[in-house]
């Protein structure tokens, strides 16, 4: 008699959002294996079975959490009449959703740039988010609401240093109205 393999008795997207929460509270060394199949609400083999082990399991939440940032952030983006208005809620999400950790954030603090793997999964999102940034700024730039002689590409990369900035300093303490003022001060920066 053939014995027939069991199938998944989960749901793979909503397990590995599970994972993400516990992830982005306690990073990767502060998340145990027990702590990661609680949270999941499944079996210790169909963890290792279905994404490896527990560092393939988080270079994949790293993955999906980065694809969501980079979703909510292009939303923000292409809100408001003026250019200058979707840069303003894209730092105001971040603002007001500060004060819960950021796995992105908190992958780049953990491990820097040592895991090739890692990098390629926040590189992924990271290579979609910088041009719609400098489109947003150059169009704000034709608007006049950014200044005309400040380079596209760093006033990007300024905009996203101060997301980071952002959630480094709610974990920090930073209250909202703290929050607050450094986004109308990165704005500010741009004219």
């Amino acid at each position: 008699m053939a014995v027939m393999a069991r199938h998944k008795e989960f749901d793979r997207d909503e397990a590995l959002d599970r994972a993400i929460g516990v992830f982005r509270e306690h990073g990767f060394e502060g998340s145990s294996s027990t702590m990661l199949v609680e949270a999941m609400k499944i079996g210790r083999q169909s963890l290792y079975d279905t994404f490896g082990d527990k560092w393939g399991l988080y270079v994949e939440a790293v993955g999906r959490y980065s694809a969501g940032e980079l979703e909510a952030h292009r939303e923000r983006l292409r809100s408001g009449p003026r250019a200058i208005d979707g840069l303003r809620a894209m730092l105001e999400r971040v603002a007001a959703q500060a004060h819960l950790a950021c796995l992105g954030v908190n992958s780049v603090c953990e491990f820097g740039r040592r895991h090739d793997d890692l990098n390629k999964a926040r590189e992924a999102a990271e290579a979609v988010l910088q041009p719609a940034i400098v489109a947003r700024v150059r169009d704000a730039q034709a608007e006049g609401d950014v200044a005309a002689d400040l380079d596209p590409q760093a006033a990007a990369g300024f905009l996203q240093t101060n997301l980071a900035g952002l959630r480094i300093a709610a974990r920090g303490g930073a209250s909202a109205d703290q929050l607050k003022i450094l986004t109308a001060y990165a704005l500010r920066a741009l004219r």
